[in-house]
């Protein structure tokens, strides 16, 4: 029969437990009084009709017509204690165990009350708001998503509802947070944060703030060392009850992050506007071109676009490092510098410098990080193709910044690749001065793009801290990875590059000497002649707080030629597998320089340069020249030469001669940057004065030209109109435009087709701004036959509610926009709202 729920409160005292309300249903003052049940000796023994009497739900009144006895029983566990040899004692003739259902009731009532005194967690709010005191104050209200996010060293607030209110003298609880596959107190992947009445620093500590009834806010503080990453977050109470601990919810899961705010963090930085360069601007400027045309591209990196932070972690996850080691900057970034490329370890970016792009994406097509890395997320780690040195910096930069490292893409004009740890750039000619090809690995970069990572150095000596260099380009492998740095900027510029990691690369890239070798008639090979400012010049990034272009050579090197210049390069040498080698004197009494008037031959165009040979000497001098132009891939390496030329030159004093290279010897072998290379070698006849020199230049291509069309407001639809003028005497294939903004509209291909010899054209793509505020719009344009065409132009988003109600104030609208004072709150209809809906 059914069992009703009845109140016991206010009853007579019965056994020990006269007056508890065991919480089945609650007494009203309609409710009417009912019999108390009677005694019955034939039906019943005292004790069973004492259980019903106190506890009608555990001893139920029996159906006359059941055939045996059932008893409810409150806890399981207590029959396991009576067990024999894995069965219940049976009762005779159904009488019940009087003792047994005692302490079964006494076992019930008290698990009720220590349940109602259990201290519990019911729920934690982080405040992870990004317009919230957190977010704010951490620096972090930039990040698109509602995740927690914050930096390490700095305390954040919490609220904590638990089950009851919370008792300091009698109750205890603790923070835990664990991150990684293996979380390990020892190693700082579990850490336990205590409370404690006062937050001191370098700790994980937590203070009670604020209590209101049964909720109380925390002050979290965190290590300035502590590992990065996303930590699961769960609280543990205890009490003279027992112990209860929260149940992992992912909403509440934290992602720390480095904080170049806090002086107690490696990666701390002094300067705010440099913080707000470094760390906060997603809009960046890439250099590329040559030292003497030097060319620039937007690059959108997009750090706080949703989903970027999750990507920047799966990167660290997959490399398959130790969480515990997250915690040094040093780590990291060495860490990144392997995972951006996917040589070894299928990492982000594939590099291809081929010219043959088919299967992927062109390099000069790319014009930000986002597509990047959503894509390596999205695809479970493939390797994204295609990058080149640019397309791995801006990852690079990418992924620091939004792990909280200061970073900038650096750009160095004539940059060295050397492939023996000579610490020089070695040219071999053979007998006739010509190159000898298989011999010549080292090889010179019209530009090579890289990073600037800003951290203290603690495990180097004092002074070299700082800016480090930092190098994801799979050029040569470090440790047996590829990998480059980070190498002190300090420790390069002086020449110690027996300093940690991989300092001789870089200071070979910004500083080698280069030594040109000829081969002798028993093989052997004999220096004839060496430049020492061949390398490393018009070092560049972008200005603090402007578009502008910061020459950062200085940190990199003394002045070329310079006695402390010089000192750094011997320094360097002797550690170097060649360190004997150094320049031996020659005369000097003819000199050779390569010109080029204004900013240079553009795409389409004939290219002239103006070759001036110099004789400072009294006396005739007879020159023999050899002259070479071939195009180049930006690396250094060759593609095609396209003319070479021999000749002698009977050279008076400042005598001079022009080289002019027309359009149609090389517009057939133009690759990726349209770069090309002039290469002079030559003896004078008299002294043996050996002429050597490189000049590298390139083609200028056109600008995209960008209009935006309508009133940039947040949600309102707009466009932008796209033109652009075919500089060649020939068809553009196949083209394609491709455009993005940060806040404006996400990365767009569109396939245009073919663009007429010398032809104009625009289209208009229409998008709606997502977010306010000075914003960038950036287009490129690909096709075989033309690359490196991109433009950019800055637009203004408005608040459409700032917006609307300006309009209004000028009635130029009918409607006004109410602008709330809190995010509004969807109610539920009321009962009279329901019916009078049904109504209608």
């Amino acid at each position: 029969m059914p069992v009703e729920t009845r109140s016991i409160r206010d009853r007579s005292a019965v056994g020990r437990f006269p007056s508890v309300t065991l919480g089945f249903g609650e007494d009203t003052e309609e409710e009417k009084e009912e019999p108390e049940p009677e005694y019955n000796a034939e039906k019943d023994n005292a004790c069973r009709w004492w259980l019903r009497k106190v506890c009608p739900c555990c001893c139920p009144k029996s159906n006359d017509d059941d055939i045996t006895d059932t008893v409810v029983t409150a806890i399981d566990d207590l029959d396991k204690g009576e067990e024999t040899n894995g069965e219940k004692p049976v009762t005779g003739d159904g009488e019940l165990d009087g003792n047994r259902h005692f302490r079964e009731l006494h076992s019930h009532v008290f698990a009720f009350i220590f349940a109602e005194l259990l201290l519990k967690v019911q729920s934690i709010d982080l405040m992870k708001s990004k317009s919230g005191q957190n977010r704010t104050e951490h620096h972090t209200n930039l990040y698109q998503s509602d995740d927690f996010v914050i930096r390490r060293g700095q305390t954040f607030q919490m609220w904590i509802t638990l089950s009851r209110p919370f008792n300091p003298d009698t109750d205890k609880l603790h923070l835990e947070l664990k991150t990684g596959p293996l979380p390990t107190v020892a190693k700082g992947t579990h850490v336990i944060i205590p409370l404690v009445e006062d937050l001191e620093d370098d700790r994980w500590e937590a203070a009670v703030v604020k209590q209101d009834d049964k909720r109380i806010k925390l002050s979290v503080n965190s290590l300035p060392t502590a590992a990065i990453g996303r930590y699961q977050l769960i609280v543990e109470t205890n009490c003279a009850s027992g112990k209860a601990v929260s149940t992992h919810n992912p909403a509440n899961d934290i992602y720390m992050l480095f904080n170049p705010w806090c002086e107690d963090d490696t990666v701390f930085m002094d300067s705010d506007d440099e913080r707000q360069e470094y760390v906060l601007n997603s809009v960046g400027r890439i250099y590329y071109g040559t030292q003497n045309q030097i060319g620039v591209r937007t690059w959108n990196y997009g750090q706080f676009h949703d989903g970027i932070l999750a990507a920047c972690l799966y990167v660290l996850e997959k490399s398959g490092t130790p969480p515990s080691g997250w915690g040094d900057p040093v780590n990291v970034v060495r860490v990144i510098s392997a995972m951006i490329n996917s040589p070894d370890d299928l990492g982000v970016v594939e590099g291809n410098w081929s010219g043959d792009y088919s299967l992927g994406t062109s390099p000069t097509f790319w014009s930000g990080s986002v597509e990047i890395l959503n894509e390596y997320y999205k695809n479970s780690g493939t390797p994204v193709k295609y990058g080149q040195c640019w397309i791995f910096a801006g990852v690079v930069t990418t992924v620091l910044r939004c792990l909280g490292i200061p970073s900038r893409t650096v750009t160095n004009f004539s940059s060295a690749h050397d492939t023996d740890v000579s610490l020089t750039t070695d040219v071999y000619l053979d007998e006739n001065l010509d190159p000898i090809a298989y011999l010549n690995t080292d090889s010179i970069w019209n530009f090579h793009v890289w990073n600037d990572s800003w951290m203290a150095r603690p495990d180097l000596p004092p002074g070299n801290g700082g800016w480090q260099a930092v190098d994801a380009t799979p050029q040569e492998t470090s440790q047996g990875t590829f990998r480059c740095g980070p190498a002190s900027l300090a420790a390069v510029r002086n020449g110690h590059v027996y300093l940690k990691h991989d300092s001789p690369f870089v200071f070979a890239e910004v500083n080698s000497d280069k030594i040109y070798w000829q081969r002798n008639v028993d093989g052997t090979f004999t220096q004839i002649y060496s430049e020492k400012k061949t390398v490393g010049h018009f070092i560049s990034t972008k200005a603090v707080g402007s578009d502008e272009r910061n020459d950062i050579t200085h940190l990199y090197k003394h002045p070329e030629g310079s006695e402390e210049e010089r000192i750094a390069v011997e320094t360097a040498c002797r550690y170097g597998t060649k360190a004997q080698t150094f320049s031996s004197p020659t005369a000097e009494d003819v000199s050779v320089e390569v010109t080029m008037e204004g900013e240079g031959p553009k795409m389409g165009g004939d290219a002239e340069l103006s070759l001036i040979l110099r004789n400072s000497s009294s006396e005739q001098r007879k020159v023999f020249l050899h002259s070479q132009v071939a195009v180049m891939y930006y690396t250094g390496v060759h593609k095609a030469t396209v003319r070479k030329d021999r000749t002698d030159v009977d050279l008076l004093p400042n005598e001079g001669d022009t080289l002019e290279l027309p359009y149609k010897d090389y517009k057939d072998q133009l690759i990726d940057q349209a770069a090309l290379m002039m290469t002079l070698t030559g003896r004078v006849k008299e002294t043996q004065q050996v002429l050597a020199t490189q000049f590298s230049f390139r083609l200028r291509t056109p600008d995209l030209i960008l209009k935006p069309i309508g009133k940039p407001v947040v949600g309102e639809k707009m466009a932008v109109e796209i033109s652009f003028t075919n500089p060649l005497p020939q068809v553009l294939k196949a083209v394609i435009f491709h455009v993005e903004g940060l806040g404006l509209l996400t990365a767009q291909k569109i396939n245009y087709g073919d663009i007429g010899s010398r032809a104009t054209v625009s289209l208009t793509e229409h998008f709606v701004p997502t977010l306010p505020g000075p914003r960038k719009l950036l287009a490129s344009l690909d096709c075989r036959q033309l690359t490196q065409v991109h433009g950019v132009t800055n637009i203004t988003v408005e608040d459409k509610s700032n917006w609307s109600a300006r309009t209004d104030r000028r009635g130029d609208k009918k409607s006004f926009y109410r602008i709330p004072s809190e995010p509004s709150r969807r109610e539920e209809p009321s009962a009279a709202e329901w019916v009078q809906a049904l109504r209608g």
